[in-house]
């Protein structure tokens, strides 16, 4: 039996990251990161299934859940990506699996460009990593945020569509088949928007790194190089319901990568929420053929 999921803090220059911790540690590792607009709770019941393999962290990003940044932080993806690498130096960690999910595929893939030999795998689910995993009509408005370089109007705009408690339940219940919702957790969605989106600071913050997105699709070009030198073990598994990052964003890395492993579940954005139980069992099947 795994040992319990135990919460710890750490200070990373000047930045306290929450995160959870569950599985012997001497075990492999596996690295969770967690998406907008959520925290380490989307992996709340996942987790455990994984533990009795598997030595797993899964950690709060920076404006997200119970991490705490200083006043003078800013909210980018290339220091996302620093204060989690500086967690993973301080708890000695240098070699593990990382899933990425949604903002953590940016992170995730930021860490494997610093330290490729550290990342052993990649279980990406709706975890992007191409401009043909972007549903158009979604990304429209993030769009013109780049496009008119910040401006106050389309920062208001995301403010008032993208940051209420009715568009965080839309990501939670959009795309998945009617009989499933009564499976997704609606606490969940609640959680996500009074913890991370409700309040001024909070939307700030998060429409920072709306802005900041784009500096990801400049980066794909060195993510696909690092995909077709390196050849790291990927599974892609998504759920294909994703009104967000669409099912082609998935076969996409088939492009690049030679053995790519890629599943469909039916399922939307938060796929965990109904297809843990699924997605976990091809994780530990994915994971049993990667070598430490």
């Amino acid at each position: 039996m795994a040992p319990p999921k135990t919460h710890h803090f750490a200070t990373i220059d000047d930045t306290t990251i929450h995160y959870f911790e569950i599985g012997d540690p001497s075990l492999p590792t596996l690295l969770l990161l967690h998406g907008f607009p959520s925290s380490s709770t989307q992996y709340r019941n996942f987790a455990p299934l994984l533990a009795d393999k598997y030595h797993i962290i899964a950690p709060d990003l920076p404006g997200f859940g119970l991490t705490k940044t200083p006043s003078d932080y800013v909210f980018t993806f290339d220091n996302l990506a620093k204060t989690i690498s500086g967690l993973l130096h301080l708890l000695n960690i240098s070699k593990y699996a990382v899933y990425i999910f949604d903002y953590g595929a940016p992170v995730g893939l930021r860490l494997a460009l610093e330290a490729p030999d550290s990342v052993k795998a990649i279980i990406s689910q709706n975890g992007n990593a191409y401009e043909e995993g972007l549903e158009p009509a979604f990304w429209a408005p993030i769009k013109k945020l780049w496009r008119t370089e910040n401006s106050r109007e389309a920062r208001d705009w995301l403010r008032n569509n993208y940051l209420t408690l009715a568009a965080t339940e839309m990501q939670y219940t959009a795309g998945f088949p009617k009989e499933d919702l009564k499976l997704v957790d609606r606490s969940q969605w609640n959680l996500d928007f009074t913890q991370n989106q409700e309040g001024r600071g909070n939307q700030e913050r998060q429409i920072d790194l709306f802005y900041n997105y784009r500096t990801n699709l400049s980066l794909y070009p060195k993510v696909h190089a690092y995909f077709r030198e390196k050849q790291p073990p990927v599974l892609a598994i998504w759920g294909k319901g994703d009104p967000i990052f669409v099912p082609p964003g998935a076969e996409a890395f088939k492009k690049h990568l030679k053995n790519a492993q890629v599943q469909f579940v039916d399922a939307g954005h938060f796929a965990l929420e109904t297809k843990g139980g699924k997605i976990a069992e091809a994780v530990l099947k994915f994971l049993g053929g990667v070598s430490f």
